[in-house]
This record gives structure tokens, sequence and C-alpha cells, in this order.
């Protein structure tokens, strides 16, 4: 029996290696601060997966179609140094859809009030880079990237900025005007059965995956879905509510 198909055993039969509940995570920590010479910066442990997320801002023009506000950019690396699987060299698909999975639940939440972003209307704005570092991958690197990002955010200061001689002044602006916090959970359909918090052996034999980010209030503001597999009408919104208790619970931890 391979591994895949003992995963998928134990799963039918609502087991698991480690022992959990196909609904619980494993332990959560949240670390702030971590890299003194970012903007803003978290490390986030899911049991043994690590990430380290860090936020840099810079300056540009404005997009024409919305000259009063700032921007957002994610970038997720998936290094070798985390799992041998992964590749040095241009970012590997898994990498980007990641990316744009945390970029989208940041960016549609509207995580940032952008228009505080706005240094001089039409002239310059504040473009925050995020920046998230695999450090071991144990499994569901999407969930805990996205919580490092979030948590980084939370951790970041707008930084002053001379508009006549066009220089960033390093020193602190005030903490950046984060006033939301969504949280990106994926479940994982293996067999019949949906899990919470895959290791990389269930990520390894999942049939399909559904990344659910809520809102504070309960509204969903993303969801992208991934594998081959499929997921019915009640599965989704089986998949919501498991999205919508474990985000609570990981917001808490912020």
């Amino acid at each position: 029996m391979t591994n895949a198909n003992f995963i998928k055993k134990l799963i039918s039969e609502e087991k698991r290696i480690d022992g959990r509940a196909l609904d619980k995570f494993r332990d959560v920590s949240v670390e702030k601060g971590i890299i003194k010479t970012a903007e803003g910066s978290a490390r986030v442990k899911i049991g043994d997966t690590e990430v380290i997320a860090g936020v840099k801002l810079k300056v540009m023009a404005p997009y024409p179609d919305s000259p009063n506000e700032g921007s957002l950019m994610v970038d997720l690396e998936l290094i070798p140094l985390a799992n041998p699987e992964f590749e040095s060299g241009p970012p590997r698909e898994a990498a980007v859809e990641m990316s744009r999975v945390i970029d989208r639940g940041i960016r549609e939440s509207k995580t940032i009030d952008t228009e505080k972003l706005c240094i001089e209307e039409g002239e310059a704005v504040w473009c925050v880079n995020i920046d998230i570092h695999t450090v071991n991958d144990a499994g569901n690197l999407l969930d805990a990237g996205a919580l490092a990002a979030l948590a980084a955010l939370e951790d970041a200061k707008l930084l002053k900025y001379d508009l006549e001689g066009k220089k960033i002044i390093r020193e602190s602006a005030g903490p950046l005007p984060v006033i939301h916090k969504p949280i990106a959970i994926t479940i994982v359909k293996i067999g019949n059965q949906l899990i919470l918090d895959p290791t990389l052996e269930e990520w390894k034999a999942l049939d399909s995956r559904i990344t659910i980010t809520t809102m504070e209030n309960g509204d969903i503001c993303a969801l992208q879905k991934g594998g081959d597999g499929f997921f019915t009408k009640e599965e989704v919104e089986k998949a919501a509510d498991m999205a919508l208790e474990s985000g609570k619970a990981l917001r808490e931890r912020l």
C-alpha cells in the first residue's frame, strides 16, 4: 500500500496519523517583530510547518485609476531549505498560486486603508510589499503564509517621506492602516471526508482543496479551488462553516 493510499484509508475511517480530529488544527503560534530591518515581520508555526513574512515599503507613482490610493504586492517563495522537492530559480506554479490566493484575501477584504497610503495625490503613494519565505514545509503552507502576512501587516509601521527631496526617512510615522483581519482556511477533500490543516502527507493525498478567506463579520471575501477533484454544494457549505469557525480561532492568535 502506497503512503497516499494509507492516508486515504485512515481518513476514510476518520483517523489521522497524528491523532487529531478531522476538523482540528495543529498547535498554532504567531510571533511578531522578528526582523528588525523590515517595516513589519512575523513568524508563524502550525505544527512543524514554519513560515516567515516581512513587510517593506517603497514609494511609487499611483495607478491612473486610483490616484489617491497606495498598492499591495505579495510574493511567496518555496525554497529547497523547506522541502527538498522545491527547486531554486524562478517561482514555481504552486508558489505563484499561493501568492495570488493570499494577495486576493488581503486585497478583497480591504485589509489596508489604501487611501491612507497616499503621500500626494497623483504623485506619490506607498506600495506595501509582503515577502513570505518558507522555513519548513510540514503541510498547509498556504494557511500559514496567509496568517504570517496578516501578522506582519499588523506589526508594520509607516515611514516618513521627504516629498521635496524624494527620499524615504527611516523613522516611524505610525502604524500601517490595517482595518480588517481576513483569515484564509484551506479545506482538503480526501475521499469523501473534509479535513482541516493537512500535514504534508495528507496534502500529497488530496483529491481537491478549497481555500476560503473570511472576515470578522463572517463574510467570505475570497475563495479558490485547487486539485483535480470536486466539491458538492453541500461540501462547499460545510467547508464554509469550517473556515468561519477556524478563522475565529486563528484570528485570536493575532
